[in-house]
């Protein structure tokens, strides 16, 4: 019996709305706009953050990073890790099935098509069975391939494979050439495995010479590891910490203050992206919020224009959940229909996201409207229409009966509770508008101050792109500057060159880290020495790039390997080991290179070496020929745009050697702006949730007025009778629309400071609480609602006093 009440009553329902089309479309777009855009976001935090890694039992893997000592970096928890501290995690911890060191460089394919840089995984051969990644084609590497001289072999991704490669079966066991040296392809991984790292499309064998294994200060790997089974990570951080604790009393010059951290791999390859995430899922939870107030008012305002039925129904017999159920299944109709609109909208809008999120976030290729989403989906649509249509239909079944039966239909519409419950809506509407406003506000805020930062460069028409020569077809060092000198001269000769020179990692990308010691100075072991940003340039750098000369000179040819080693420091190195101090012909070792002291031929102004976010920090800069290295980023100075010199520049680059591709070709603007590109990515979206926020909270606040009009039609028709002039009529009802927006701004101010901490992490230069923020966006509230105030002003004042007395 009550299955055949329910059917009847979604029959009844589907008839009622159909005959009011205009209703029914309005409530479904509404709701369809806060569901698409739930689902839509419900898709990426789906695929980026609550599905498991790929991987077999992957709540076992976790990642390893050492922790230096507070004293030598303030604030830094996290560090990568040195071989010979891993050798000896990997021989003494008991709580992991196995162990995994890698890193990652530029490998430059040829053959096969164009010359091709792509990202080449080095790792050991424990890798792949760390992480349970078994491969599509082939094998993985064997025992004995990581020993030099018997590392001839690669694994390809399955991207690189089908990008390349054609998808062809065949591959393994071929040969291909990898930086000008045959390489055999022993096995393809499949794309689960570019989830460690999205930019990874090869992989190699590691092969340490015993040299190397030796090494404990120079921290360049990423450590990975399973635990084994029923081994919780708080047990497994007990235990590193104890090994580092002896590590640190065995070799105390290299280990002291040196500890491990243990965290979860999906936490840790999730660290960046987890908050800003949840907090964009949340600000269209917002929106989804408003949405239901919006379809909630409209309920309302249909359920009392209604009541004379409900009131017959109720006469005749019908019980009070009878009717609850009558009218909540017609809300639930609206939000059914919703929801599919926003499946409709989601999927169409779900390209643009998916490319919005490639470069930010890890797993955007997963992002999809699969069958999680679409639960979430069903089920967030059948909860906002019944939760926008409970309200309504505990009101219309609240009222006394003989007075409904007694009341005419305009007089129904005048009932003083239902406009108090549409005016809470709309507070409610508003206070969440303006608190996404203001999130949104405060990170365009933070890009303004971002944008505004001085790099400490000028980036005006500058050209960078990466260029790596292979270390096996130059071997030397002296082959490699060759190589660095004669195209660096061919690029000079080009026409509209004004400067060009190189570098190993381009400013706000990060870069090395060393040791450094002042001559003079007590001595100290190198885990107690203070660790500053080194940089290797080529002559020229500081004209190429637009760094500040502040005293000395800069690089020239003559800074050459057999002349005396000299180095630029920035003008936060001077300040903080020379305060005070003529910081020119000064002296420092930077003691992992080697022990040469270098002395200060010129200071250079800070650069945001780490990105545009952070504070610059004390570099120092030595000439590539005394130290070189085979991946360097080229910056080339241009009196034109440099997009015009591209194809020039390659063919200069290629004069020297036809086989060498050319990789992260961007201007030097691009750079930077992709420092920045976290905070952008929130901005944009979040920005683009308020905006929708606010459009909704309008159209809130023009159907209340409208219905505000509708009720008080005979009182303004009796005022303009009695004389009342259009511009008081006009400011009644905009004052009637003023005072819940209002309220809303009042309660908004008050969720947005208890909800600042949200944001801290994202925003620069200003605090959660800016209150040039704060006032920008109840003035654009203020305006949209007047705004959206005055069209059922302007109908107000076009009321006829006698045809609204007749009615009456």
């Amino acid at each position: 019996m009550r299955l055949e009440s329910l059917l009847s009553d979604l029959r009844y329902a589907t008839r009622t709305l159909f005959k009011t089309p205009g209703f029914a479309l309005g409530a479904i777009a509404i709701l369809g706009l806060g569901i698409g855009a739930n689902a839509a976001m419900f898709s990426v935090v789906n695929a980026v953050v609550l599905r498991p890694l790929a991987f077999p039992d992957s709540h076992r893997l976790v990642r390893i990073w050492h922790v230096p000592p507070p004293q030598l970096f303030p604030g830094v928890t996290r560090f990568s890790v040195s071989p010979a501290n891993f050798l000896d995690w990997r021989a003494s911890a008991d709580v992991f099935e196995r162990v995994s060191i890698y890193s990652d460089r530029q490998a430059n394919l040829t053959g096969h098509g164009d010359p091709e840089a792509v990202a080449a995984g080095v790792v050991d051969v424990d890798f792949f069975h760390v992480l349970g990644a078994a491969p599509i084609l082939g094998r993985t590497f064997l025992a004995g391939e990581d020993v030099p001289g018997h590392d001839g072999v690669v694994v390809l991704s399955e991207s690189l494979w089908r990008s390349r490669f054609g998808a062809d079966p065949a591959i393994v066991g071929q040969s291909i050439q990898v930086d000008g040296m045959a390489r055999t392809v022993v096995g393809v991984v499949p794309r689960s495995t570019d989830e460690l790292s999205r930019t990874i499309r090869m992989w190699e064998p590691l092969a340490w010479s015993p040299e190397e294994q030796a090494v404990r200060g120079n921290h360049n790997y990423g450590v990975i590891a399973r635990l084994k089974p029923g081994v919780t990570v708080d047990r497994a951080q007990a235990e590193l910490t104890a090994i580092s604790l002896r590590l640190a009393q065995q070799y105390p010059a290299d280990d002291a203050g040196w500890g491990a951290l243990v965290v979860p791999l999906q936490e840790d390859v999730l660290r960046d992206t987890r908050a800003a995430l949840f907090l964009l899922l949340g600000a269209v939870g917002f929106v989804m919020l408003i949405a239901c107030a919006n379809t909630a008012n409209l309920l309302l305002a249909r359920t009392t224009g209604r009541s004379k039925e409900v009131a017959v129904r109720a006469a005749l017999g019908a019980g009070r959940g009878r009717m609850i159920q009558h009218l909540l299944c017609e809300a639930t109709l609206l939000g059914a229909a919703g929801g599919l609109a926003g499946l409709l909208l989601a999927r169409a809008s779900l390209g643009g996201l998916v490319a919005l999120a490639a470069r930010e976030l890890p797993r955007a290729g997963d992002i999809a409207l699969d069958g999680q989403v679409l639960a979430f989906t069903v089920l967030v649509a059948l909860a906002t229409g019944m939760l926008a249509g409970l309200v309504p239909a505990w009101r219309a079944t609240s009222r006394n009966l003989h007075d409904a039966l007694k009341t005419g239909l305009s007089r129904t519409i005048g009932i003083t509770g239902e406009r108090g419950v549409r005016r809470v809506l709309i507070v409610s509407e508003v206070a969440l508008a303006f608190v996404l406003l203001v999130g949104a506000g405060l990170l365009i805020h933070t890009l303004a101050m971002l944008h505004g930062v001085d790099p400490g460069i000028n980036p005006r028409n500058v050209l960078t792109m990466t260029v790596a020569i292979p270390p096996e077809k130059y071997k030397t060092p002296a082959d490699r500057q060759r190589f660095f000198d004669e195209a660096i001269r061919r690029i000079r000769a080009l026409p509209a060159v004004e400067a060009t020179s190189m570098i190993d990692s381009l400013p706000t990308q990060g870069g090395s880290m060393q040791p450094v010691a002042i001559p003079g100075e007590p001595p100290r072991a190198m885990s107690e020495q203070p660790e500053v940003l080194v940089r290797r340039v080529m002559p020229d750098y500081l004209r190429a790039s637009g760094t500040r000369l502040l005293e000395g000179r800069d690089f020239g040819d003559a800074d050459t390997a057999d002349r005396p080693a000299v180095a630029l420091v920035s003008e936060s190195f001077a300040r903080r080991f020379w305060p005070n101090q003529d910081p020119l012909d000064q002296e420092l070792t930077l003691t992992l290179l080697s022990d040469t002291v270098r002395r200060v031929v010129g200071v250079v102004g800070d650069v945001k070496l780490t990105g545009l976010d952070t504070q610059p920090g004390a570099a120092v800069y030595i000439p590539l020929a005394q130290v070189p290295g085979v991946r360097l980023s080229l910056l080339v100075r241009a009196a034109v745009p440099p997009a015009l010199l591209t194809r020039s520049i390659a063919s200069a680059i290629h004069a020297v050697d036809p086989e060498l591709p050319l990789a992260d070709v961007m201007t030097m603007d691009e750079v930077l702006g992709d420092s920045i590109a976290r905070q952008r990515f929130a901005m944009e979206l979040l920005a683009a949730f308020a905006a929708l926020a606010l459009l909704l909270a309008a159209v809130g606040i023009y159907s209340v007025l409208s219905y505000t009009v509708r009720q008080r039609v005979q009182e303004i028709g009796v005022r303009m009778a009695l004389g009342a002039p259009i511009a008081s009529v006009l400011r009644m009802v905009v004052v009637e629309g003023m005072k819940p927006m209002m309220a809303g701004i009042i309660i908004g101010i008050v969720a947005a400071m208890a909800l600042g901490g949200v944001m801290s992490a994202l925003v620069y230069g200003i605090t959660p609480h800016d209150g040039a923020t704060f006032v920008s966006v109840a003035l654009i509230i203020m305006v949209v609602g007047a705004v959206a105030s005055l069209v059922p002003a302007y109908r107000a004042t076009c009321v006829d006093p006698l045809v609204a007395l007749r009615d009456e």
